[in-house]
């Protein structure tokens, strides 16, 4: 066992990639991509109609095993959506963690409603649920049925688990709060396509379930996103509110309420098309890259390689360093020494709570979320990175 120092972390990680620059995660393009996506302009069908959107809806409610699957412009859209189909209303509160993207905190803001920030945990960087649970006994009366928070007098009518990095949240634990206090689920799993609990695929456990594909994520339809539901009525309320709330008719033009424009591109889901095909081989590449990272951070006192709970089975979106406490003065110095070399590694995001639009909000206590940032760090975590490992 070697001690930590910040050269032996960077000669390490470029000993096992090779020369940079390593971003963070880039999409894996081939052959398959351009092919879908030049029939598709061939076609002449690139906006919102077309094959490739409901053939894409179809392969990823296949893949999650969901009841029904709509596909959005993207993942911050697909949370909006969602609880807004739910009925979450301007002035209603939503539980979240401070630990999460923005997006996921701004989709709640876009109803007029009141993020309240909840902490997480260093176990799976998810809800601290135990510590949510007393907090809740604390802060919640019941009235007409409702959790109404003793301190605003709100109705707080739903709770954002996210599962972070790819990896499992204790969703079995939000499941009897929510029911305890009658929160609808909206699950982020933007980051989670290919990762399951207890066999069953992230974002079916509530009701409804968020995916991201942009860009960065496993597999990308360049921007985009789905909701995953398991109401047949609730999906149906999805579809009507992204298609502009557009009655069917063949020629009219009516709208029955407000919608919202929202629907993913027939060009964007026959690249997700494509990608959707090889997502068991970029899942094996993940995985070993994990345990190429392992080998190497096994051997490195100080610091640990974050692996995937009992009963869970990561995607390892993201391959992630936690610093033992003695060192987490050096973590800005590892980050700086990591971009000068072209290793772009990243912090968690800094909490949403401590942000501007959102510094007033109401929150509980954070310690665990704010541990968590200080701890970690993720690594270029790009499947394709594979190709350059022996």
């Amino acid at each position: 066992m070697e001690n930590f120092s910040i050269p032996l972390i960077i000669r390490s990680i470029k000993n096992l990639l090779g020369e940079g620059p390593h971003f963070l995660h880039e999409p894996s393009m081939g052959k398959k991509e351009i092919k879908y996506v030049s029939e598709t302009i061939k076609n002449n069908f690139v906006s919102t109609k077309g094959i490739y959107v409901q053939k894409f809806e179809k392969k990823i409610k296949n893949y999650t095993k969901a009841n029904h699957v709509t596909s959005t412009i993207n993942g911050t859209q697909a949370i909006f959506i969602a609880l807004k189909a739910l009925g979450i209303k301007h002035n209603e509160e939503v539980l979240v963690p401070a630990l999460t993207f923005v997006g996921t905190v701004n989709a709640i803001s876009y109803l007029g409603a009141e993020p309240h920030f909840i902490d997480s945990n260093i176990k799976d960087f998810g809800i601290d649920c135990r510590k949510l649970e007393n907090y809740l006994k604390k802060t919640v009366i019941f009235k007409k049925n409702k959790s109404i928070n003793k301190k605003t007098g709100r109705a707080i009518r739903a709770i954002i688990p996210v599962h972070v990095f790819g990896h499992p949240c204790d969703i079995e634990y939000i499941l009897r709060l929510a029911k305890k206090y009658k929160l609808k689920i909206v699950e982020d799993a933007a980051e989670c396509l290919g990762s399951f609990y207890k066999n069953k695929h992230l974002g079916t456990f509530g009701d409804a379930g968020c995916l991201s594909f942009n860009g960065n994520k496993i597999i990308t339809t360049g921007g985009g996103g789905a909701v995953l539901s398991k109401n047949k009525n609730l999906n149906e309320k999805i579809r009507h509110l992204i298609s502009t709330a557009k009655v069917q008719h063949k020629w009219e033009y009516i709208h029955n309420e407000v919608g919202y424009n929202l629907r993913l591109p027939s060009l964007n889901a026959a690249l997700g098309l494509a990608q959707i095909s090889k997502i068991n081989f970029f899942l094996k590449q993940k995985r070993r890259l994990f345990f190429k990272y392992n080998n190497i951070f096994d051997k490195i006192g100080g610091v640990k390689l974050f692996k995937e709970n009992r009963f869970s089975k990561s995607n390892y979106w993201l391959q992630t360093l936690i610093l033992d406490y003695k060192n987490i003065h050096l973590k800005n110095k590892l980050l700086k020494s990591g971009y000068s070399r072209k290793i772009f590694m990243r912090p968690a995001w800094k909490l949403i709570s401590e942000l501007s639009p959102y510094k007033n909000k109401q929150s509980m206590n954070l310690n665990g979320a704010r541990d968590i940032y200080k701890r970690v760090i993720n690594l270029p975590s790009s499947q394709k990175l594979m190709n350059k490992i022996k």
